[in-house]
């Protein structure tokens, strides 16, 4: 293990998404997590291949039959050694199973306990079943992001899964375990995806309250309202992005692409937009994606190519970072953020859901005799 974590122990309880995006998180940055898998797979997420299930990379997984006693003892146990357990059930799972909060501080006072979950742990809806796209309509989020007189967009799983849940619940992890060093305390963490897409939309709630943001799609100053913060189609069917915002980017746009001299109406009347995006869109017609990133890229337009899951990794700045790693041959996004003393690193490939179990035990200090006799009850795969 390496990385700012090191010596942080968390259990996680396996789930879906938002979930275990922070533990592969966490664990990047060097956290020892114990991931408990079922004994079967209860058909979570997509049929993939664990080597491609990279949310799951940095730890190893056991497999735990947490409705048998033995099996529920052993995750006692285990919770008794931690820092940190993260569960993504639905309000009053883990409770029902006998892993609350409340048991869980009976055995360790200190434990930080973070929840992920849609809805949060109470109101009306707690119980209800949804996914990412059901959480960012309930806020707000999903009205405001679409094509002027189409239909709101999702934006791939961004917004709930992982910016309002994955972020807020490492945030808060990190929060209560600095509390804790005060108070000597545990405490829950509820991080709710629609709290945290909420929050995610404090800057337009602040711009609607005065009067700068519209409720409608494509008509404001960062939804591709704006002609100087859009996206163009190029010559070669591709796409470039511009977020000439400040007066001397966007005087550098003008410049490029040669409509400085085109008497154009003011850049910030909402009345004009419509008009001078239609001369840009004429603009960025008349040439390829790559012919615009060699005339652009690098100034201080604000310009980026749009590039797909494909050519991101090639970028010579992507490259150049490191943005992305090779591991066991899946090409993926390698840890974030970055550390000048203890750089986080991929600890490991994804595991097989169980694979691990007699390492992953041995580890948190269970004897070969004791990991025997629990496979022999059927309490651990």
């Amino acid at each position: 293990m390496s990385g700012p974590l090191e010596g942080l122990r968390v259990v996680e309880l396996a789930g879906i998404g938002p979930g275990p995006m922070a533990c592969m998180m966490l664990a990047d940055m060097g956290a020892d997590i114990i991931k408990v898998d079922r004994l079967t797979d209860p058909g979570l997420g997509i049929a993939l291949p664990p080597k491609y299930q990279v949310l799951h990379r940095s730890r190893p997984s056991v497999a735990v039959d947490l409705k048998s006693p033995d099996g529920l003892r052993a995750v006692k146990r285990l919770v008794g050694e931690a820092d940190v357990l993260i569960e993504g059930f639905r309000p009053g799972v883990t409770e029902r199973m006998g892993l609350g909060p409340d048991d869980c501080f009976t055995i360790n006072p200190k434990l930080i306990y973070g929840r992920m979950t849609g809805w949060g742990q109470d109101g009306p809806m707690a119980t209800a079943a949804g996914h990412d796209m059901n959480y960012i309509a309930l806020t707000g989020a999903l009205h405001a992001i679409g094509p002027k007189g189409g239909a709101p967009v999702p934006p791939l799983n961004l917004v709930g899964d992982f910016g309002g849940g994955t972020l807020y619940l490492v945030v808060g992890v990190l929060a209560a375990l600095l509390e804790v060093q005060k108070s000597g305390r545990g405490q829950v963490i509820d991080a709710a995806m629609v709290d945290g897409a909420a929050s995610l939309m404090t800057t337009f709630f602040g711009l609607k309250a005065a009067g700068m943001w519209r409720d409608e799609r494509g008509a404001n100053l960062l939804d591709g309202g704006a002609h100087f913060y859009a996206v163009y189609e190029t010559s070669d069917g591709k796409y470039v992005s511009i977020a000439s915002i400040e007066a001397k980017f966007y005087t550098e746009l003008l410049e490029k692409t040669g409509l400085a001299s085109a008497n154009l109406p003011s850049q910030m009347n909402p009345k004009n937009w419509p008009v001078i995006k239609e001369k840009l869109a004429a603009v960025f017609k008349t040439k390829t994606r790559d012919e615009w990133c060699a005339l652009m890229e690098g100034t201080d337009i604000c310009f980026a190519p749009v590039l797909t899951l494909e050519e991101a990794p090639e970028h010579p700045h992507m490259s150049a970072r490191g943005a992305y790693v090779d591991v066991d041959g899946v090409i993926q996004p390698g840890p974030a953020p970055r550390f000048s003393r203890t750089p986080s690193g991929v600890q490991r490939p994804p595991s097989v859901p169980g694979a691990d179990t007699e390492e992953g035990l041995i580890a948190w200090g269970f004897s070969s005799d004791e990991i025997a006799d629990l496979r022999a009850k059927k309490a651990i795969g």
